[in-house]
């Protein structure tokens, strides 16, 4: 694979931008080719999406309590044993472990009646990742849907549209087909990501169009390739693109590294760098969290890389003026037991879950919904898995009822029950 760049020049030919970067090749997938990518540029009337999601996985099934409803008030054997972080808004506190995450709270909600009821890892994953109880795993993730709706690539700068960072269960595209897949930059399509083209090789039209042995450049009766000639004069400009760095950490100021730290916070900083390139979701797994004993053990081991990389991430993003078109979305497959067990931990509780999200242009600073007095099931009205799918659809611009067209041949709703947050919008 290697990529294509053009310089600025003067006025715009097809709709398209000034600048553009085109894959040429593919990047693990056979959409990704020149002919498709400038067909999908043309095409494209209603703008380009300039939405992204951040979707933090704690796989294993996070503790509701000693994350974000540390609830005090309980029973002794019901609250947090981490004790809370304050916040600057009065009134809203998060586990004792996420003292810097605290700090960020006029920048994210707290959603504290988030539920399903099911307790199962892979089911609950299910759930959450795709808006169903999809016992088959055919019903595709949100990431899926948006490489669907957005293209697999941005076609200005050829990012991937949907990026895994470790795998997620249940991430895949269900019936969409594998063309919508995630694409994975620790698995083997990396190495094409890597393999560029000498620009010798291109030191005349000729070469050029004798290497894109994929496009037809004959007449084309169909008219699918008008205009190809000026999409060919782009290419020629400079061979080296710049998107692919995105991926490449060490690009990243030492500074910028040291404040997301080692770990989740490097793979945070890559997904930042990412959602500024044009990636629209990126996912990023980070276990760990299947706590049934000695929690506060447990907390002491993974809560500092989340707590100090989620930060930093809210911050940049602030900073950057990035948040109000990023959603990070903070979850995991269910919560834990309300009541601490005689190991120091909590067991499997798909009744009342874990969720937070930050940025998107929501409404932050808030904590949405109640929990009951021990923790147990939502006290107010619960938000499920469909309304925060809802609630992303919203964000990005996409219509709820939207329908896709399923490996059966039937139009399908992608969400059926589901609605936005109300207080969110």
């Amino acid at each position: 694979m290697f990529t294509i760049y053009s310089k600025n020049r003067s006025g715009d030919c097809a709709g398209n931008t000034r600048r553009d970067f085109l894959k040429v090749g593919a990047i693990g997938s056979s959409l990704l080719t020149l002919p498709n990518l400038l067909r999908a540029q043309s095409a494209n009337k209603g703008g380009v999406n300039k939405k992204s999601v951040i979707w933090i996985w704690l796989a294993g099934g996070p503790t509701h309590v000693e994350t974000f409803d540390p609830k005090m008030t309980a029973p002794t054997e019901y609250r947090s044993i981490t004790g809370e972080a304050k916040t600057p808004i009065a009134g809203i506190s998060m586990g004792g472990t996420f003292p810097k995450m605290a700090t960020c709270m006029d920048k994210m909600a707290l959603i504290r009646s988030f539920a399903h009821g099911n307790s199962s890892h892979g089911t609950g994953t299910r759930w959450v990742m795709t808006g169903y109880d999809d016992r088959q795993n055919m019903k595709p993730s949100i990431g899926s849907i948006a490489a669907r709706q957005f293209g697999t690539t941005h076609p200005l700068t050829g990012i991937p549209t949907y990026v895994r960072m470790n795998n997620i269960n249940s991430d895949g595209p269900g019936w969409l087909g594998t063309g919508y897949s995630p694409f994975n930059p620790n698995g083997p399509a990396v190495k094409n990501m890597a393999s560029i083209v000498p620009e010798e090789r291109f030191s005349n039209r000729r070469d050029l169009l004798n290497s894109l042995d994929t496009i037809n450049r004959t007449a084309d009766n169909s008219g699918k390739l008008e205009g190809m000639d000026v999409f060919e004069q782009q290419a020629f400009d400079l061979v080296h693109g710049t998107s692919r760095d995105a991926f490449n950490i060490s690009k990243a100021d030492p500074k910028e590294r040291a404040r997301y730290g080692k770990g989740l916070g490097e793979t945070l900083l890559t997904a930042r760098r990412l959602c500024e390139a044009g990636c629209a979701f990126v996912t990023v797994s980070y276990g760990g969290w299947d706590m049934h004993g000695g929690i506060v053990k447990g907390l002491k081991g993974r809560a500092q890389q989340m707590d100090q990389g989620i930060a930093a991430l809210i911050n940049d993003l602030e900073e950057r003026g990035m948040l109000d078109d990023t959603l990070v979305v903070i979850t995991g497959e269910f919560g834990r037991t309300p009541k601490i067990n005689a190991k120091g931990g909590r067991d499997h509780w798909g009744r009342l879950c874990t969720l937070a999200l930050a940025g998107g242009g929501l409404k932050m600073g808030q904590v949405v919904g109640e929990s009951s007095e021990k923790i147990e099931v939502p006290a107010t009205k619960p938000i499920t898995p469909q309304d925060l799918m809802a609630t992303i659809f919203h964000m990005y611009g996409m219509d709820p009822r939207l329908q896709f067209v399923n490996n059966q041949g039937r139009p399908v709703f992608l969400i059926e029950n589901g609605t936005p947050i109300a207080e969110l919008i």
